[in-house]
C-alpha cells in the first residue's frame, strides 16, 4: 500500500491521466450537431464566470473567509468545472441512463482536472499520503529521551562541537501539545523539527526557527507543501548535521480561526506565542538561550505573523522569514471590520500592534528581515516591497526577493527556503 500513498498529485502519471480526462470530458460535453448548441456552450461558459465571481465575493467580501482575494489562477480553474457541472445539467436532464451516465463521467473528469490543477497552484497535497494525512499521522509524540534533563547545562557552542561518527544522517519529525499556561490560549499541536546533531549524546546550542502555516491552514501544512524536514534535512547534510530545531506552532487554535497573531478580544495569541511558546522550547528542548540564534517565519498569515513577532519582540526574535506575508494582519478586506471586530473600533490600538507602525517608532539594528513572494502574485510582492523599505529603514538587515514563475503558493517557499535558510547561517554563524 506505501506505494500508492507515495503516488505524486502534482506531476507524473496521474497529472498527466487527469488532465487527458479533463480534455476528454469537456470534449464530449461540448461536442453536439445542433445549431443553437454553441449559444448554450457560451451561456454555460459565462455562467461558470458568474458562479465563481458570485462564490468568491461571498467569500472574501460578504462572509470574510478569506482576508485577501483568491489567487486568478485558482479562480480561472474553477471556472471549466463549474461550467461542466452547467453544460451536463443543460445536456442530460431526459436522456438515457447510459447518456446520463456517460456525460456525468465527462463532467467528473473535467471536475478533477479543476481541483488537480488548483492543488498543482497551491503545492500543499504533494502525494496521496499529504493528501490522506497519513505521513502526519504517523508522527511520535516527543520522547523523554529527546527533552531537556532538568537542571542540564547548555550544550556546547556551535564552533565547539564535534560531529561524532554515529551521527544520523537525517532529522526526525516530532509532535507536542504546547499548553496556553499564560495566555489561556488553546493551540493544536506543534511539530517539531530535530535536526542529526541534536541527536548525538553531546548535542550542541542549536538555533532555533519557529515557525507559522497560512490561514486557512495548520502546522502540518509546513511538513506537506512547505516539506521541511527534506528542507533541514538538506541543509544539515551540507552543514555537518547542523540545522535549527524547528518547531511549527499553531497561532489561531483551529482551521478557520483567525487570530490575527495579537493579543486583543479574539485571543491572546501574541501572549501565547511570545510567553508560552518560548518558555516551553527553553524548558522542554535542548537549544540556544541566545535568542541571537533564534528566528522566527511563515507563509501568508504565517508570514504576516512572522513579521508582527520579529518587530513586536526582537529581543525573542532577531531574525525574521516572511514569504507573502501582509502588510499588516487582516480579519477581511474592509480594514475597518478587523479593527471593529478585533479592538472595538480602536484604530489606534490596532495599529499600535502592526509592524510598519513598530518600524517607525523603534531601532531594529541587529535584527534580520528576510522577505520573499512569488513574483506572479503582484500584491503580495507590493506588501512586501512596503515591509522592506519600512524594514530597512528602522534598521533592520534586509533581503527581498521575488520567486519567479511562483505565485500565491508553498512552490514560492520550497524555493526559496534554501535562500532564507544561507540568510540565517550567515547570522548565526554557521559555515559550510
Amino acid at each position: 500500500m506505501d506505494f500508492l500513498l507515495d503516488i505524486s498529485l502534482v506531476d507524473g502519471p496521474f497529472l498527466w491521466l487527469s488532465i487527458i480526462g479533463g480534455v476528454a470530458g469537456a470534449t464530449y460535453l461540448l461536442w453536439r450537431r445542433q445549431r443553437s448548441w454553441p449559444l448554450t456552450v457560451a451561456a454555460c461558459v459565462a455562467g461558470g464566470v458568474a458562479v465563481v465571481a458570485l462564490a468568491h465575493w461571498v467569500l472574501v467580501d460578504l462572509m470574510a473567509v478569506f482576508s485577501e482575494n483568491l489567487p486568478f489562477e485558482t479562480l480561472a480553474w474553477s471556472v471549466p468545472a463549474v461550467a461542466a457541472a452547467l453544460l451536463f445539467a443543460t445536456r442530460f436532464p431526459r436522456s438515457t441512463w447510459k447518456s446520463r451516465a456517460g456525460g456525468l463521467a465527462a463532467m467528473l473528469g473535467v471536475v478533477l482536472m479543476s481541483v488537480v490543477q488548483v492543488n498543482v497552484y497551491f503545492g500543499l497535497n504533494n502525494t496521496v499520503a499529504d493528501l490522506l494525512g497519513t505521513a502526519v499521522a504517523r508522527i511520535q509524540p516527543l520522547e523523554g529521551s529527546l527533552q531537556r534533563a532538568p537542571g542540564s547545562k547548555p550544550g556546547p557552542a556551535l564552533s565547539d562541537w564535534k560531529a561524532p561518527g554515529s551521527m544520523p544522517r537525517g532529522g526526525i519529525l516530532r509532535k507536542a501539545q504546547i499548553p496556553g499556561n499564560a495566555s489561556g490560549f488553546t493551540a493544536r499541536e506543534a511539530y517539531i523539527y530535530l535536526p542529526p546533531a541534536y541527536q548525538t549524546a553531546a548535542r550542541p546550542s542549536l538555533p532555533v526557527l519557529v515557525l507559522f502555516s497560512g490561514q486557512p491552514g495548520g502546522p502540518a501544512d509546513w511538513l506537506t507543501g512547505g516539506q521541511l524536514r527534506a528542507q533541514l534535512d538538506r541543509f544539515a547534510e551540507a552543514h555537518g548535521g547542523i540545522a535549527p530545531v524547528a518547531v511549527v506552532v499553531d497561532p489561531n487554535g483551529s482551521g478557520s480561526a483567525n487570530t490575527l497573531c495579537m493579543d486583543s478580544r479574539i485571543a491572546h495569541a501574541d501572549t501565547y506565542l511570545s510567553q508560552d511558546v518560548p518558555a516551553w522550547i527553553s524548558s522542554t528542548l535542548e537549544v540556544s538561550n541566545d535568542h541571537r540564534l533564534w528566528a522566527v517565519g511563515g507563509f501568508s498569515f504565517g508570514g504576516t505573523c512572522a513579521v508582527q513577532m520579529g518587530t513586536m519582540h526582537p529581543e525573542l526574535f532577531t531574525s525574521i522569514v516572511g514569504f507573502s506575508a501582509e502588510r499588516e494582519p487582516s480579519l477581511a478586506k474592509d480594514r475597518n471590520k478587523t479593527i471593529a471586530d478585533s479592538f472595538d473600533g480602536d484604530v489606534a490600538a490596532f495599529e499600535s500592534r502592526t509592524p510598519l507602525f513598530l518600524m517607525q517608532q523603534r531601532d531594529y539594528a541587529g535584527s534580520g528581515l528576510y522577505l520573499a513572494a512569488g513574483a506572479t502574485d503582484t500584491e503580495f510582492t507590493d506588501y512586501m516591497h512596503v515591509l522592506a523599505d519600512a524594514g530597512k529603514a528602522a534598521g533592520f538587515t534586509i533581503q527581498a526577493h521575488s520567486i519567479q514563475h511562483a505565485g500565491h503558493s508553498w512552490d514560492a517557499v520550497v524555493r526559496g527556503m534554501p535562500d532564507a535558510l544561507d540568510f540565517l547561517s550567515a547570522r548565526w554563524g554557521i559555515v559550510q
